[in-house]
Order: C-alpha cells, then sequence, then structure tokens
C-alpha cells in the first residue's frame, strides 16, 4: 500500500503532470463557462428549450412563445459542443502524453498553445470574428493534440 502511495506521491511531484492538471483545469473551467453564457443568452434572449423553463412567463399559449431557437443561443451552443469535440480528446491525449515523459519545456508549450487557442477560439466564436480566425484558433488546437498523440505512439507503441 505505502508503494502506490509513493508511486501517486511521484505523480504529483511530477513537473509535466501538475502542468497538464494545470491547463486541463483551465480548460475544463472555460467549457463549463460556456454553460453559463448559454444560460444568460437563453434568459436575455428569452429562448428556451424546455416547457417547464417557460413557467415565469405565463401559462399555456403565452409560455409557448418563448419555447424557440434564437441565433444567439444556438451559437454558444455551437461553441460549447464544438469544446466538447477538442476538449476531451486533449484531456485523453495529454494526459497519456503527460506520462510519456516529454520535457516540461515541450510539454509546457503544447499545454499552453491547446489552451490558448480554445480560448482564442472561444471568442472568435462568440464575438464574432471574422474567418479564419476561429478556423486557425480551432486547426492551432487540433494540430497540437495531434503533435501530442504522435508523441505518445512513438513513445509507447505496442501496435
Amino acid at each position: 500500500r505505502s508503494e502506490e502511495m509513493a508511486k501517486l506521491t511521484q505523480l504529483i511531484d511530477n513537473e509535466v503532470f501538475r502542468a497538464y492538471a494545470t491547463y486541463a483545469t483551465i480548460v475544463l473551467l472555460k467549457m463549463m463557462l460556456m454553460s453559463l453564457i448559454t444560460a444568460y443568452f437563453r434568459i436575455t434572449r428569452k429562448a428556451f428549450a424546455n416547457a417547464e423553463d417557460t413557467a415565469s412567463f405565463g401559462k399555456g399559449e403565452n409560455a409557448k412563445k418563448y419555447l424557440r431557437t434564437d441565433p444567439d443561443v444556438e451559437r454558444v451552443r455551437r461553441g460549447h459542443l464544438n469544446d466538447l469535440e477538442n476538449i476531451v480528446p486533449f484531456l485523453g491525449i495529454g494526459l497519456l502524453y503527460a506520462l510519456s515523459g516529454p520535457e516540461l519545456y515541450t510539454a509546457l508549450l503544447h499545454f499552453r498553445i491547446f489552451a490558448g487557442a480554445r480560448i482564442a477560439h472561444t471568442f472568435a466564436y462568440l464575438i464574432p470574428l471574422p474567418q479564419p480566425g476561429r478556423g486557425l484558433s480551432w486547426a492551432v488546437g487540433y494540430a497540437v493534440t495531434i503533435s501530442m498523440a504522435y508523441k505518445v505512439l512513438k513513445t509507447a507503441l505496442y501496435l
């Protein structure tokens, strides 16, 4: 049991793992913020997806007019979905990458670029900024995840 604890302590003392934990937390919090932004847009645009959400606006036909889609709400939702499609793979591949023994400088570069790209992507989506800003920020983050996956496969190739 103490050997297992020693291994866990080594992992927590590993600077690359701590860097991964830091940037994973940042992008997860950013993704969670998208839920709050969606709620904000739903409330301010009075555009709800569920009948029970319209209860404070009346009953029956009066409340039904608030069961609708809104372009601003849908834009935030698409940004949130894009986060799910990109941050979840980063979490898995990034963890494997952190455990594959990369240099701290290289790992920090990967993690920082990914986090920066996802934050830029959110701003590009929500403002909205003209293309190719959003596309480039997506591509940079995606390329970082592919780069980490390549390193993991190269390091621990058991195909």
